[in-house]
């Protein structure tokens, strides 16, 4: 959990730094703060299909098997960042145009300057994905915890100098951030790479000779699914970020604020789904699914509990916390009215997040993909619409159609995860 927060972290400084830089910096990250975040959930799916069978294997004690399930996730990882960085990088601007055509001509130039430097390091960033997805699937939660806060400390002293010209450095805003941000997970992948790599390392990579491709197969069953099912989310997501931009430049700084502050919580369930996942996997190789169900359950249960108590915190201090990322009266009040419809979907989101995780952890990942195909594309585009621009609510409307979105996500994954199909899966 601590591994998945200081990931956020990194984009969080950046965000903080740049908003006191520029307003209109900050309303760009709008802009590129979703569009960077679908492209690595995206393509980074393949994680899924890591945790999944190295738990299983290192369930059944089977560490050479992990070992190449492992290799295989690494051609993927590297292989697919390769092949995506190129195409985003050369059409980024008409992309960002076809997406956010009512943007401001500054925004989408400080998004596209964000963009630019941060889609280098995309390969590093889907090694360091499937890499800390072997790691924690074999029980190691702590070297992954370690990269990222030495990532961390890279990109605060990077991001700070390059932001504000300190030190005797140009002036760089947004910029500078892309480049404290790039180069901190770029470390953060080389750095899980060679744990990886190293003797005495849980999962023996370097053991093994030839092409893996019986694991290639294995982990591609299981990620398969989860790829449509993150394209099919952020396709959707994009759509729901487009909602936003056509309410203007200081609606969509207050909501990449509130997403800031939220994704403290989010990420916090992540690491009890990432819990629940590797747990279910590993449970499920040594043949106790009961045990693994358990695991769900206790993930589930200590997530919501968490995300409530953020809920309160977030319907407490509502200024304090979007002040923290704008200076701007205007954006605070948008963002103070928001969180309050951010502070009841906590609770909904930190069960469907575990139990999504979990189901894709124990290799049921055609469940969550038709849960989001319901929820996001049709529930969350349609109440988002509805409340944010057909009842003219603006921001806080947006946030109660994500709200019922997570609400719905809840129900059904619940209803899943007890019905029990994902016990009798093969990986």
């Amino acid at each position: 959990m601590l591994h998945m927060l200081l990931t956020t972290v990194v984009f969080l400084v950046g965000r903080a730094m740049v908003g006191r830089h520029s307003s209109v910096e900050l309303a760009s990250m709008q802009i590129s703060g979703p569009a960077l975040w679908s492209v690595h959930s995206v393509f980074s799916s393949f994680s899924a299909g890591t945790l999944a069978v190295v738990g299983r294997c290192m369930g059944a004690r089977d560490r050479a098997g992990a070992a190449s399930a492992y290799r295989a996730s690494l051609a993927l990882a590297v292989g697919v960042g390769l092949v995506i960085t190129v195409p985003a990088l050369v059409w980024l601007r008409p992309l960002v145009e076809l997406v956010f055509p009512s943007a401001e001509s500054a925004v989408k130039d400080a998004s596209q300057a964000y963009l630019s430097v941060v889609l280098l390091a995309l390969p590093l960033m889907f090694v360091e994905t499937v890499s800390a997805a072997a790691l924690q699937a074999a029980g190691d939660t702590r070297t992954p915890l370690r990269a990222a806060v030495l990532a961390n400390i890279i990109n605060v002293g990077i991001s700070a100098v390059l932001i504000f010209g300190l030190l005797g450095f140009p002036e760089l805003g947004i910029r500078g951030a892309g480049i404290g941000a790039a180069t901190a997970l770029g470390v953060e992948g080389l750095l899980l790479l060679g744990a990886l790599l190293r003797r005495g390392s849980p999962i023996p990579v370097t053991e093994g000779v030839g092409f893996p491709r019986v694991e290639m197969v294995r982990v591609l069953r299981v990620s398969g699914p989860a790829f449509v099912e993150k394209t099919i989310f952020h396709t959707g997501y994009m759509g729901y970020v487009a909602l936003i931009g056509m309410l203007g430049a200081q609606v969509m700084a207050a909501n990449q604020a509130l997403l800031s502050i939220e994704s403290i919580s989010f990420l916090s369930a992540d690491g009890f789904g990432i819990a629940a996942g590797a747990l279910m996997a590993q449970k499920l190789g040594a043949r106790n699914p009961d045990e693994a169900g358990r695991a769900g359950l206790y993930a589930a249960g200590m997530s919501v509990a968490l995300l409530s108590c953020a809920g309160i915190v977030f319907a407490s201090i509502p200024a304090t916390l979007v002040g923290a990322f704008t200076s701007d009266p205007a954006i605070i009040e948008i963002g103070t009215r928001t969180i309050m419809v951010g502070a009841v979907a906590q609770p909904f989101m930190g069960f469907a997040a575990v139990m999504a995780a979990g189901l894709r952890g124990a290799g049921d990942t055609r469940t969550p993909l038709s849960v989001t195909c319901i929820c996001v594309v049709v529930v969350r585009l349609s109440m988002c619409w509805f409340f944010g621009h057909r009842w003219g609510l603006g921001l806080m409307g947006i946030w109660i159609g994500s709200t019922i979105d997570w609400a719905c996500r809840a129900l059904l994954l619940g209803l899943a995860f007890r019905k029990g199909r994902w016990r009798e899966l093969k990986v």
